[in-house]
């Protein structure tokens, strides 16, 4: 009696059909215990064995080179890939203009990057130019800051900054949205829910999804900004404490000291600092924007 044909799995094994081969003359299982005549016998990819179906896995007839053909097999898979560097830029990897009011993201297909060679920064072709981003205005990046300007008043100018920010994207949010625009925000959110990071133990439908940013010219951070997930019933304070571990910036507040040392939250959706003892899903909603910044003093929304 032939023996049945197993239907072709649907991952990969260690084994393959030598009917290509044997299927002339068969061939006699080469496990030791075993001398079933097999007219369809199998190989081993790793050992090069000839078996019986009950014995062709490496478990089956105790392989003595089990796992060789797995490494092979990975081993092509990975030669395979292409390298970071050859990929495409596409709209996840593109980065936005150095210009603060400008839009565009660069680096990508359509749209090529300029690097300036005075302030270190990208930018578009509207704004390659120095003139154009007023080049001679702006600290360069790496540079050291003077002796002449001190905490608050570098914590003074980056709030503006934020401000500044947090006006234009009140403009951009709050005309009444086309259907593209409510559209374009559920595909954003879920871009985000699938990059942000946090404590796994919150419950999704407590979560509340945010973009993080340590201001670079009051904080020190090893990650400048990135996404994460906090629990809405938290406070303003906490969510501090988290996103400062999250960034890795200092946190200092729980130390007591001065304000020239403390950090505070810039919500730039809504243009203003946030209260410590806020709740979160009071002043925030999901896919805004955070800043944390050092040194500006108590919370004063005055403009």
């Amino acid at each position: 009696m032939a023996p049945s044909i197993s239907p072709a799995p649907s991952e990969p094994q260690s084994f393959t059909p030598m009917d290509k081969e044997m299927l002339s003359i068969g061939g006699t299982c080469q496990y030791l215990t075993c001398d079933n005549y097999d007219f369809l016998p199998f190989r081993c990819e790793s050992c090069r064995g000839r078996f019986c179906q009950d014995h062709r896995t490496e478990a089956g007839h105790k392989c003595a080179h089990a796992g060789e053909w797995a490494a092979r097999k990975a081993q092509q898979q990975a030669n395979r890939l292409p390298s970071s560097a050859s990929q495409k830029p596409t709209a996840l990897t593109a980065t936005q203009c150095s210009h603060p009011q400008c839009k565009t993201f660069i680096d990508t297909l359509s749209s090529v990057g300029v690097a300036c060679s005075t302030c270190n920064r990208k930018y578009c072709l509207k704004h390659r130019i120095p003139e154009d981003h007023e080049c001679s205005k702006i600290i360069p990046v790496g540079a050291r800051q003077g002796p002449g300007i001190s905490q608050a008043d570098k914590a003074r100018s980056a709030l503006g900054r934020l401000k500044l920010w947090g006006k234009e994207k009140q403009a951009a949010v709050l005309p009444k949205p086309k259907p593209s625009t409510a559209a374009s925000r559920v595909v954003a959110l879920n871009q985000l829910k699938r990059m942000a990071k946090g404590d796994e133990k919150i419950e999704p439908e407590r979560r509340i999804y945010l973009y993080v940013e340590a201001e670079a010219n009051t904080t020190t951070s090893k990650f400048p900004k990135g996404a994460f997930w906090y629990n809405k019933a938290w406070t303003v304070g906490r969510l501090l404490d988290d996103a400062a571990r999250g960034l890795q910036v200092q946190n200092v507040n729980n130390r007591g000291g001065g304000e020239e040392a403390r950090l505070r939250v810039f919500h730039v959706e809504g243009g203003r600092l946030l209260e410590f003892g806020e709740r979160v899903e009071d002043v925030l909603a999901q896919g805004n924007t955070v800043v944390l910044l050092r040194g500006v003093g108590p919370v004063s929304n005055d403009a």
